[in-house]
């Protein structure tokens, strides 16, 4: 009888959870997938090797004509051995260590597997398992590695002919929300809430044979839903280009692991930090462009501004706040035909001031923004606060109904209660959808959608008499009968607080210009 997903699922978590004696559960991530993702090449690279064997038992091949052929026609990577030449030596597959597995030790012939892959595949599988210093046995004893092992052996043969990628992209995704649940804050490095990344894929609607790029992807979410939602449209997801770029060596690894496993090939994963070393560029040094870009950066991250840096539209972001510079980098990532972007960022970039209200008003000012969606406060893993999506054209792409103005959509209300966080529902996702795709009129008054949704396409002029002030509040009226949640009292305060200092600002320009002493600006 066939294993379930479900079952499956339940053995890897029981895999994981060996290691609970050992470390918190923040950290198994760290080991679970290198070992989970070691044991689904072994198992394909050894089904692989047996057809070869059987196709070819009456051919007399020298074993270096074998190996030629099997390499050829039929493996797609490599498992060398490890200590060639030593009484250890071995293959540097999961059976072979798992079958002469004694504790003493094992840290470092798991260690010599990994890099031997890494090394025998640099095209396909380097720097792929990160930095292992769980190998360590000061990290990770022998006992209690040689009990995950022997637990996730468990798991049925991890390769197409017997488990499909479907059930075991399934899995991975279940072990990265399952550590996600259990990570608290230090989730939020590697892995955005699915029903997020559901959303803002479905906004920019991928199509065949586009490139996608994500300049903080993370655990790689975002590129396979990409692919994930063009197959169930009716694509072929295969066809994409998929390419990320991810600070944390550990963490593209995940990424890196996390395509393979859902059978997506087509894809490059660099290593590094977006804003002051883009690893995507043209050979003049420019950004390399994409159809469509998708981001969920680290929230008003502190870095270093750029200096004469041609991404700056509008000015350069502060020191204390990255969000807008992300934002200028996906803009210039853009392709100039076809281009869009989609970015999940605080509410602060709607409506703080100084630098930042100046880079806004200039991207307002070219029409670059299509649309700003207000989402549920507390959606996710390392934050609580309110957050929105902000929905990007390249300059002259936007449709006729959208040009001139902002699409603003309030669905802060369209949440259901989790155990950890609030989450967005299917029909949450279908509504917000189909209101971003619906039109509106210009006549200043909100359209309200049911439940809990509201809408309102607004003019730039109006924008413009705002001061380029995007907050969502200040353009969807709710009514007063309309609970207020924590996000939205958060919301008005925000509000508040930002028309505060610009009447104290316009006051000290005043009685300054007045010649009122100790008010000169």
């Amino acid at each position: 009888m066939a294993v379930t997903q479900q079952e499956i699922e339940n053995r890897l978590w029981d895999a994981a959870d060996e290691l609970r004696v050992a470390m918190p559960e923040a950290q198994y991530s760290s080991v679970v997938f290198p070992l989970m993702f070691w044991k689904y090449l072994s198992d394909t690279w050894e089904h692989t090797h047996q057809t070869f064997l059987k196709e070819n038992e009456d051919l007399d091949l020298s074993a270096e004509e074998a190996d030629e052929v099997e390499y050829s026609n039929y493996q797609t990577f490599k498992i060398p051995f490890i200590f060639p030449g030593t009484v250890a030596e071995c293959r540097a597959s999961w059976s072979s260590i798992l079958a002469s597995v004694a504790q003493h030790g094992l840290g470092q012939r798991v260690r010599a597997s990994l890099q031997a892959i890494e090394s025998a595949n640099p095209d396909k599988f380097s720097r792929l398992f990160g930095s292992m210093t769980w190998t360590s046995e000061a990290v990770l004893p022998g006992e209690v590695l040689a009990s995950v092992m022997r637990t996730m052996n468990r798991v049925p043969k991890m390769h197409e002919g017997n488990i499909s990628h479907d059930v075991l992209g399934g899995a991975y995704e279940y072990l990265l929300k399952r550590f996600s649940d259990g990570s608290g804050t230090r989730a939020g490095q590697f892995f955005t809430p699915r029903e997020v990344v559901e959303l803002i894929i479905e906004l920019l609607d991928p199509e065949n044979h586009e490139s996608v790029y994500d300049p903080t992807c993370g655990s790689g979410g975002m590129l396979i839903a990409a692919a994930n939602l063009l197959k169930s449209h009716g694509g072929r997801g295969y066809t994409l280009s998929l390419n990320g770029q991810e600070a944390v060596t550990d963490t593209a690894g995940v990424a890196r692991m996390n395509l393979f496993m859902h059978n997506l090939t087509e894809f490059k994963v660099e290593v590094g930090d977006t804003l002051r070393d883009p690893r995507f560029k043209n050979q003049d040094g420019s950004v390399k462009q994409f159809d469509v870009i998708v981001a969920n950066p680290p929230y008003s991250l502190k870095w270093k501004p750029w200096a004469g840096d041609p991404r700056a539209i509008g000015g350069v972001a502060p020191q204390s706040s990255a969000d807008w510079a992300f934002v200028q980098h996906m803009i210039a990532s853009m392709d100039p035909k076809k281009g869009r972007a989609g970015v999940v960022l605080p509410h602060g970039v709607l409506f703080r001031g100084g630098q930042e209200a100046t880079i806004r008003q200039r991207v307002l000012e070219n029409d670059l923004l299509e649309a700003v969606i207000g989402l549920p406060a507390n959606l996710f893993y390392n934050t609580g606060i309110p957050t929105c999506i902000l929905v990007f054209r390249a300059p002259g792409t936007k449709g006729p109904e959208r040009q001139g103005g902002v699409l603003f959509i309030d669905a802060s209300k369209r949440f259901s209660h989790a155990k950890k966080r609030n989450v967005l529902g299917e029909a949450d996702i279908a509504d917000v959808v189909s209101a971003y795709h619906s039109s509106f009129d210009t006549d200043g008054n909100s359209a309200s959608l049911g439940g809990g949704l509201a809408a309102r396409f607004i003019s730039m002029m109006e924008i413009a008499a705002n001061g380029y002030d995007l907050n969502i509040g200040r353009y969807i009226k709710r009514t007063a009968s309309e609970a207020e949640s924590l996000g939205s009292l958060i919301d008005f305060y925000n509000v508040a607080r930002a028309e505060r200092r610009r009447a104290e600002k316009n006051m000290t320009r005043v009685l300054g210009a007045a010649g009122i002493e100790g008010f000169d600006e």
